[in-house]
Protein backbone atom coordinates (compact mmCIF):
# COMPACT_ATOMS: atom_id res chain seq x y z
CA UNK A 1 0.00 0.00 0.00
CA UNK A 2 2.84 2.38 0.89
CA UNK A 3 4.56 1.69 -2.43
CA UNK A 4 1.29 2.27 -4.25
CA UNK A 5 0.86 5.67 -2.58
CA UNK A 6 4.44 6.72 -3.38
CA UNK A 7 4.05 5.59 -6.97
CA UNK A 8 0.78 7.30 -7.80
CA UNK A 9 0.52 10.24 -5.35
CA UNK A 10 3.01 12.23 -7.40
CA UNK A 11 0.46 12.16 -10.23
CA UNK A 12 -2.16 13.88 -8.08
CA UNK A 13 -4.79 15.60 -10.24
CA UNK A 14 -4.70 19.11 -8.78
CA UNK A 15 -7.24 20.71 -11.17
CA UNK A 16 -9.77 18.00 -10.30
CA UNK A 17 -9.04 18.34 -6.59
CA UNK A 18 -9.29 22.14 -6.45
CA UNK A 19 -12.50 22.13 -8.48
CA UNK A 20 -14.05 19.66 -6.03
CA UNK A 21 -12.91 21.74 -3.03
CA UNK A 22 -14.01 25.04 -4.60
CA UNK A 23 -17.51 23.75 -5.37
CA UNK A 24 -17.91 22.21 -1.90
CA UNK A 25 -16.84 25.40 -0.10
CA UNK A 26 -18.90 27.58 -2.41
CA UNK A 27 -21.85 25.33 -1.63
CA UNK A 28 -21.20 25.79 2.08
CA UNK A 29 -21.37 29.59 1.72
CA UNK A 30 -24.54 29.43 -0.36
CA UNK A 31 -26.20 26.99 2.08
CA UNK A 32 -25.62 29.56 4.84
CA UNK A 33 -27.09 32.35 2.72
CA UNK A 34 -30.04 30.33 1.41
CA UNK A 35 -31.04 28.64 4.68
CA UNK A 36 -30.90 31.43 7.28
CA UNK A 37 -34.52 32.56 7.03
CA UNK A 38 -35.77 29.00 6.50
CA UNK A 39 -34.00 27.72 9.63
CA UNK A 40 -35.42 30.50 11.82
CA UNK A 41 -38.95 30.88 10.42
CA UNK A 42 -39.81 27.26 9.67
CA UNK A 43 -37.90 25.28 12.30
CA UNK A 44 -37.19 27.89 14.97
CA UNK A 45 -33.50 27.05 14.89
CA UNK A 46 -30.44 29.30 14.81
CA UNK A 47 -29.85 31.08 11.52
CA UNK A 48 -26.57 29.18 10.99
CA UNK A 49 -28.01 25.72 11.79
CA UNK A 50 -27.75 24.26 8.29
CA UNK A 51 -24.37 25.91 7.78
CA UNK A 52 -22.97 24.26 10.91
CA UNK A 53 -24.46 20.90 9.92
CA UNK A 54 -22.93 21.10 6.46
CA UNK A 55 -19.60 22.07 8.01
CA UNK A 56 -19.75 18.83 10.01
CA UNK A 57 -20.69 16.95 6.85
CA UNK A 58 -17.67 18.38 5.02
CA UNK A 59 -15.38 17.51 7.94
CA UNK A 60 -16.38 13.88 7.32
CA UNK A 61 -16.49 14.12 3.54
CA UNK A 62 -12.96 15.45 2.99
CA UNK A 63 -11.21 12.58 4.85
CA UNK A 64 -13.40 10.09 2.97
CA UNK A 65 -12.27 11.69 -0.27
CA UNK A 66 -8.63 11.34 0.81
CA UNK A 67 -9.05 7.68 1.80
CA UNK A 68 -10.85 6.70 -1.41
CA UNK A 69 -8.30 8.64 -3.49
CA UNK A 70 -5.50 6.52 -1.98
CA UNK A 71 -7.43 3.24 -1.96
CA UNK A 72 -6.35 1.24 -5.06
CA UNK A 73 -9.38 1.20 -7.33
CA UNK A 74 -8.54 -2.28 -8.64
CA UNK A 75 -9.75 -3.74 -5.33
CA UNK A 76 -13.30 -2.93 -6.43
CA UNK A 77 -13.16 -5.90 -8.82
CA UNK A 78 -12.49 -8.39 -6.03
CA UNK A 79 -15.37 -10.74 -5.27
CA UNK A 80 -15.31 -9.99 -1.55
CA UNK A 81 -15.49 -6.27 -2.17
CA UNK A 82 -18.37 -6.65 -4.64
CA UNK A 83 -20.32 -8.80 -2.17
CA UNK A 84 -19.77 -6.17 0.54
CA UNK A 85 -20.96 -3.37 -1.74
CA UNK A 86 -24.08 -5.33 -2.69
CA UNK A 87 -24.80 -6.12 0.96
CA UNK A 88 -24.57 -2.45 1.95
CA UNK A 89 -26.86 -1.40 -0.93
CA UNK A 90 -29.59 -3.96 -0.28
CA UNK A 91 -29.50 -3.78 3.52
CA UNK A 92 -30.00 -0.03 3.34
CA UNK A 93 -32.75 -0.17 0.71
CA UNK A 94 -34.64 -2.89 2.61
CA UNK A 95 -34.26 -1.31 6.05
CA UNK A 96 -35.55 2.05 4.84
CA UNK A 97 -38.93 0.40 4.20
CA UNK A 98 -38.96 -1.08 7.71
CA UNK A 99 -37.52 1.59 9.98
CA UNK A 100 -37.19 4.55 7.63
CA UNK A 101 -39.03 7.85 7.84
CA UNK A 102 -40.45 10.16 5.19
CA UNK A 103 -38.68 13.25 3.94
CA UNK A 104 -39.81 15.26 0.93
CA UNK A 105 -42.73 12.90 0.27
CA UNK A 106 -40.68 9.69 0.15
CA UNK A 107 -39.80 7.22 2.88
CA UNK A 108 -36.12 7.43 2.04
CA UNK A 109 -34.30 8.19 5.30
CA UNK A 110 -32.98 6.05 8.17
CA UNK A 111 -32.42 7.70 11.56
CA UNK A 112 -29.29 6.33 13.25
CA UNK A 113 -29.72 8.52 16.31
CA UNK A 114 -26.56 10.53 15.79
CA UNK A 115 -27.24 11.06 12.08
CA UNK A 116 -29.63 10.25 9.25
CA UNK A 117 -28.65 8.47 6.05
CA UNK A 118 -30.34 8.15 2.67
CA UNK A 119 -29.80 4.62 1.25
CA UNK A 120 -30.67 5.69 -2.30
CA UNK A 121 -27.61 7.99 -2.26
CA UNK A 122 -25.49 5.04 -1.20
CA UNK A 123 -27.01 3.01 -4.05
CA UNK A 124 -26.02 5.65 -6.63
CA UNK A 125 -22.32 5.22 -5.91
CA UNK A 126 -22.54 1.56 -4.92
CA UNK A 127 -24.09 0.49 -8.22
CA UNK A 128 -21.20 2.14 -10.11
CA UNK A 129 -18.61 0.24 -8.08
CA UNK A 130 -20.48 -3.06 -8.33
CA UNK A 131 -21.22 -2.96 -12.07
CA UNK A 132 -17.68 -1.79 -12.90
CA UNK A 133 -16.21 -4.66 -10.87
CA UNK A 134 -18.50 -7.30 -12.39
CA UNK A 135 -17.95 -6.27 -16.01
CA UNK A 136 -14.20 -5.81 -15.50
CA UNK A 137 -13.91 -9.42 -14.32
CA UNK A 138 -15.99 -10.68 -17.24
CA UNK A 139 -13.79 -8.65 -19.59
CA UNK A 140 -10.66 -10.32 -18.21
CA UNK A 141 -12.19 -13.75 -18.87
CA UNK A 142 -13.23 -12.81 -22.39
CA UNK A 143 -16.90 -13.30 -21.47
CA UNK A 144 -18.06 -9.71 -21.71
CA UNK A 145 -20.48 -10.49 -24.56
CA UNK A 146 -21.92 -13.64 -23.00
CA UNK A 147 -25.44 -12.49 -22.23
CA UNK A 148 -26.66 -15.27 -19.93
CA UNK A 149 -23.54 -15.57 -17.75
CA UNK A 150 -22.04 -12.09 -17.84
CA UNK A 151 -24.80 -9.59 -18.47
CA UNK A 152 -28.08 -10.97 -17.14
CA UNK A 153 -27.03 -11.28 -13.43
CA UNK A 154 -25.92 -7.61 -12.98
CA UNK A 155 -28.99 -6.47 -14.93
CA UNK A 156 -31.20 -8.35 -12.47
CA UNK A 157 -29.34 -6.68 -9.58
CA UNK A 158 -29.80 -3.23 -11.13
CA UNK A 159 -33.49 -3.85 -11.72
CA UNK A 160 -34.01 -4.95 -8.10
CA UNK A 161 -32.24 -1.81 -6.86
CA UNK A 162 -34.47 0.35 -9.06
CA UNK A 163 -37.54 -1.45 -7.77
CA UNK A 164 -36.61 -0.88 -4.12
CA UNK A 165 -35.91 2.81 -4.72
CA UNK A 166 -39.19 3.12 -6.62
CA UNK A 167 -41.09 1.69 -3.64
CA UNK A 168 -39.97 4.58 -1.39
CA UNK A 169 -41.05 6.18 -3.84
CA UNK A 170 -38.00 8.22 -4.92
CA UNK A 171 -38.51 8.58 -8.66
CA UNK A 172 -35.66 11.08 -9.09
CA UNK A 173 -33.06 8.76 -7.58
CA UNK A 174 -34.51 5.83 -9.49
CA UNK A 175 -34.05 7.74 -12.76
CA UNK A 176 -30.45 8.65 -11.91
CA UNK A 177 -29.45 5.15 -10.76
CA UNK A 178 -30.96 3.55 -13.85
CA UNK A 179 -29.30 6.03 -16.23
CA UNK A 180 -25.92 5.75 -14.48
CA UNK A 181 -26.11 1.96 -14.52
CA UNK A 182 -26.70 2.01 -18.27
CA UNK A 183 -23.77 4.44 -18.72
CA UNK A 184 -21.42 2.07 -16.87
CA UNK A 185 -22.61 -0.81 -19.03
CA UNK A 186 -22.10 1.26 -22.18
CA UNK A 187 -18.47 1.81 -21.10
CA UNK A 188 -17.96 -1.90 -20.35
CA UNK A 189 -17.01 -2.80 -23.92
CA UNK A 190 -19.99 -4.98 -24.79
CA UNK A 191 -21.23 -4.98 -28.39
CA UNK A 192 -23.58 -2.09 -29.11
CA UNK A 193 -26.38 -4.34 -30.38
CA UNK A 194 -26.14 -6.33 -27.20
CA UNK A 195 -26.16 -3.11 -25.20
CA UNK A 196 -29.42 -2.04 -26.84
CA UNK A 197 -30.90 -5.41 -25.89
CA UNK A 198 -29.60 -4.92 -22.38
CA UNK A 199 -31.05 -1.40 -22.09
CA UNK A 200 -34.40 -2.69 -23.33
CA UNK A 201 -34.42 -5.40 -20.66
CA UNK A 202 -33.64 -2.87 -17.91
CA UNK A 203 -36.48 -0.60 -19.05
CA UNK A 204 -38.87 -3.54 -19.53
CA UNK A 205 -37.91 -5.01 -16.16
CA UNK A 206 -38.55 -1.71 -14.41
CA UNK A 207 -41.87 -1.35 -16.23
CA UNK A 208 -42.85 -4.88 -15.20
CA UNK A 209 -42.67 -3.79 -11.56
CA UNK A 210 -43.89 -0.23 -11.99
CA UNK A 211 -46.95 -0.55 -14.22
CA UNK A 212 -48.92 -2.93 -11.95
CA UNK A 213 -48.25 -0.61 -9.01
CA UNK A 214 -49.43 2.37 -11.01
CA UNK A 215 -52.62 0.52 -11.90
CA UNK A 216 -53.37 -1.04 -8.51
CA UNK A 217 -51.77 1.41 -6.05
CA UNK A 218 -52.16 4.85 -7.57
CA UNK A 219 -52.82 6.44 -4.19
CA UNK A 220 -49.30 5.48 -3.08
CA UNK A 221 -47.42 6.43 -6.21
CA UNK A 222 -49.27 9.32 -7.80
CA UNK A 223 -50.14 11.27 -4.72
CA UNK A 224 -51.82 14.65 -5.04
CA UNK A 225 -48.42 16.27 -4.58
CA UNK A 226 -46.85 14.35 -7.47
CA UNK A 227 -49.80 14.91 -9.77
CA UNK A 228 -49.66 18.59 -8.86
CA UNK A 229 -45.98 18.72 -9.77
CA UNK A 230 -46.78 17.11 -13.12
CA UNK A 231 -49.51 19.69 -13.81
CA UNK A 232 -47.12 22.46 -12.74
CA UNK A 233 -44.55 21.20 -15.23
CA UNK A 234 -46.94 21.76 -18.14
CA UNK A 235 -48.36 25.06 -16.88
CA UNK A 236 -46.81 26.40 -13.65
CA UNK A 237 -48.63 29.76 -13.90
CA UNK A 238 -52.02 28.06 -13.81
CA UNK A 239 -51.52 27.34 -10.09
CA UNK A 240 -48.81 29.82 -9.15
CA UNK A 241 -49.91 29.92 -5.50
CA UNK A 242 -50.13 26.13 -5.23
CA UNK A 243 -48.13 23.43 -6.96
CA UNK A 244 -46.63 25.87 -9.44
CA UNK A 245 -45.28 28.12 -6.69
CA UNK A 246 -41.79 26.57 -6.60
CA UNK A 247 -41.21 26.86 -10.33
CA UNK A 248 -42.73 30.35 -10.62
CA UNK A 249 -40.73 31.74 -7.70
CA UNK A 250 -37.66 29.98 -9.05
CA UNK A 251 -38.18 31.86 -12.31
CA UNK A 252 -38.55 35.12 -10.38
CA UNK A 253 -35.31 34.47 -8.52
CA UNK A 254 -33.40 33.65 -11.69
CA UNK A 255 -34.82 36.65 -13.55
CA UNK A 256 -34.13 39.07 -10.68
CA UNK A 257 -30.42 38.25 -10.51
CA UNK A 258 -29.42 39.59 -13.89
CA UNK A 259 -25.72 39.59 -14.72
CA UNK A 260 -24.15 40.24 -11.31
CA UNK A 261 -27.02 39.50 -8.89
CA UNK A 262 -28.57 41.40 -6.00
CA UNK A 263 -25.62 40.62 -3.74
CA UNK A 264 -24.72 37.75 -1.42
CA UNK A 265 -27.43 37.32 1.21
CA UNK A 266 -29.87 39.64 -0.57
CA UNK A 267 -32.24 37.06 -2.08
CA UNK A 268 -35.93 37.81 -1.60
CA UNK A 269 -37.32 34.49 -2.81
CA UNK A 270 -35.50 32.54 -0.08
CA UNK A 271 -37.54 34.37 2.59
CA UNK A 272 -40.39 31.86 2.36
CA UNK A 273 -41.33 31.86 -1.31
CA UNK A 274 -39.02 28.96 -2.24
CA UNK A 275 -39.59 25.79 -0.15
CA UNK A 276 -36.27 24.28 0.99
CA UNK A 277 -34.15 26.92 -0.81
CA UNK A 278 -30.93 25.32 0.49
CA UNK A 279 -31.58 21.97 -1.24
CA UNK A 280 -33.42 21.53 -4.56
CA UNK A 281 -33.68 25.24 -5.46
CA UNK A 282 -30.30 26.47 -4.28
CA UNK A 283 -29.32 27.38 -7.84
CA UNK A 284 -32.25 29.81 -7.98
CA UNK A 285 -30.84 31.57 -4.90
CA UNK A 286 -27.38 31.62 -6.48
CA UNK A 287 -28.83 33.17 -9.64
CA UNK A 288 -30.70 35.82 -7.64
CA UNK A 289 -27.79 36.77 -5.37
CA UNK A 290 -24.77 36.29 -7.66
CA UNK A 291 -26.35 36.49 -11.10
CA UNK A 292 -24.95 34.93 -14.25
CA UNK A 293 -21.43 34.98 -12.77
CA UNK A 294 -22.43 32.79 -9.83
CA UNK A 295 -24.35 30.35 -12.02
CA UNK A 296 -21.46 30.19 -14.48
CA UNK A 297 -19.00 29.40 -11.68
CA UNK A 298 -21.05 26.38 -10.62
CA UNK A 299 -21.77 25.15 -14.14
CA UNK A 300 -18.15 25.49 -15.29
CA UNK A 301 -16.93 23.61 -12.20
CA UNK A 302 -19.41 20.77 -12.61
CA UNK A 303 -18.78 20.60 -16.37
CA UNK A 304 -15.03 20.38 -15.75
CA UNK A 305 -15.45 17.39 -13.41
CA UNK A 306 -17.80 15.62 -15.82
CA UNK A 307 -15.58 16.24 -18.86
CA UNK A 308 -12.46 15.25 -16.92
CA UNK A 309 -14.07 11.96 -15.99
CA UNK A 310 -15.28 11.28 -19.52
CA UNK A 311 -11.85 12.16 -20.93
CA UNK A 312 -10.21 9.62 -18.62
CA UNK A 313 -12.83 7.03 -19.53
CA UNK A 314 -12.26 7.49 -23.26
CA UNK A 315 -8.44 7.35 -23.12
CA UNK A 316 -7.58 4.78 -20.44
CA UNK A 317 -6.78 1.20 -21.48
CA UNK A 318 -8.01 -0.37 -18.25
CA UNK A 319 -11.68 -1.45 -18.53
CA UNK A 320 -12.27 -1.09 -14.77
CA UNK A 321 -10.82 2.44 -14.76
CA UNK A 322 -12.91 3.30 -17.81
CA UNK A 323 -16.16 2.17 -16.20
CA UNK A 324 -15.46 3.84 -12.86
CA UNK A 325 -14.58 7.17 -14.51
CA UNK A 326 -17.60 7.00 -16.82
CA UNK A 327 -19.87 6.07 -13.92
CA UNK A 328 -18.79 8.90 -11.63
CA UNK A 329 -18.85 11.47 -14.45
CA UNK A 330 -22.28 10.37 -15.65
CA UNK A 331 -23.71 10.37 -12.11
CA UNK A 332 -22.64 13.97 -11.51
CA UNK A 333 -23.70 15.07 -14.98
CA UNK A 334 -27.12 13.38 -14.91
CA UNK A 335 -27.90 14.58 -11.38
CA UNK A 336 -26.96 18.13 -12.36
CA UNK A 337 -29.24 17.94 -15.40
CA UNK A 338 -32.16 16.56 -13.36
CA UNK A 339 -31.79 19.29 -10.72
CA UNK A 340 -31.42 22.19 -13.15
CA UNK A 341 -34.02 20.74 -15.50
CA UNK A 342 -36.54 20.70 -12.68
CA UNK A 343 -36.03 24.29 -11.54
CA UNK A 344 -36.00 25.66 -15.09
CA UNK A 345 -39.09 23.71 -16.18
CA UNK A 346 -37.34 21.45 -18.71
CA UNK A 347 -38.47 18.33 -16.82
CA UNK A 348 -40.88 17.75 -13.90
CA UNK A 349 -39.56 18.44 -10.39
CA UNK A 350 -38.16 15.32 -8.75
CA UNK A 351 -36.54 16.58 -5.55
CA UNK A 352 -32.95 15.92 -6.65
CA UNK A 353 -30.16 18.02 -5.13
CA UNK A 354 -27.39 19.86 -7.00
CA UNK A 355 -24.05 18.00 -6.60
CA UNK A 356 -21.60 19.58 -4.10
CA UNK A 357 -23.77 22.69 -3.73
CA UNK A 358 -27.04 21.64 -2.06
CA UNK A 359 -27.32 20.83 1.64
CA UNK A 360 -27.12 17.15 2.51
CA UNK A 361 -24.80 14.95 4.55
CA UNK A 362 -25.27 11.62 2.77
CA UNK A 363 -25.04 13.36 -0.59
CA UNK A 364 -21.77 15.23 -0.02
CA UNK A 365 -20.13 12.26 1.70
CA UNK A 366 -21.01 9.83 -1.10
CA UNK A 367 -20.07 12.38 -3.76
CA UNK A 368 -16.72 12.82 -2.02
CA UNK A 369 -16.18 9.06 -2.01
CA UNK A 370 -16.97 8.98 -5.74
CA UNK A 371 -14.61 11.90 -6.38
CA UNK A 372 -11.88 10.06 -4.48
CA UNK A 373 -12.36 7.04 -6.73
CA UNK A 374 -12.17 9.31 -9.80
CA UNK A 375 -8.99 10.91 -8.40
CA UNK A 376 -7.47 7.46 -7.88
CA UNK A 377 -8.30 6.47 -11.45
CA UNK A 378 -6.89 9.78 -12.73
CA UNK A 379 -3.57 9.23 -10.90
CA UNK A 380 -3.31 5.71 -12.30
CA UNK A 381 -4.15 7.00 -15.78
CA UNK A 382 -1.42 9.68 -15.61
CA UNK A 383 1.15 7.15 -14.37
CA UNK A 384 0.32 4.73 -17.19
CA UNK A 385 0.61 7.49 -19.80
CA UNK A 386 4.11 8.40 -18.59
CA UNK A 387 5.22 4.78 -18.97
CA UNK A 388 4.77 4.98 -22.74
Amino acid sequence: MRQYIKRYAKHFDYPLFFTYIALSLFGLVMIYSASMAWAVNVYGWEANHFYKQQLVNLSLAFPIFAISALFPYKHFSRKGMMKLILAVIFIGLVLVHIIGYAGGGAKSWIDLGFASIQPSEVAKVGIILYLAGVFANKNKKGMINNFNESIAPPVVVLTLVLFLVFLEPDLGSMLIIGAVGLCVMLASGIRFKLYLKLASIVVAGAALFILPMIIFAQDQIFTEKRLGRLDAFFNPFQDELGFGMQIVNGYLAIGSGGLSGLGLGQSIQKLGYLPEPHTDFIMSVIAEELGVFGVAFVLVGLAFIVLRGLSIAMTTKDPLARMLAAGVASMIGIQTFVNLGGLTGLIPLTGVTLPFISYGGTSIILLSLAMGVLMNVSMFHKAEKLKK
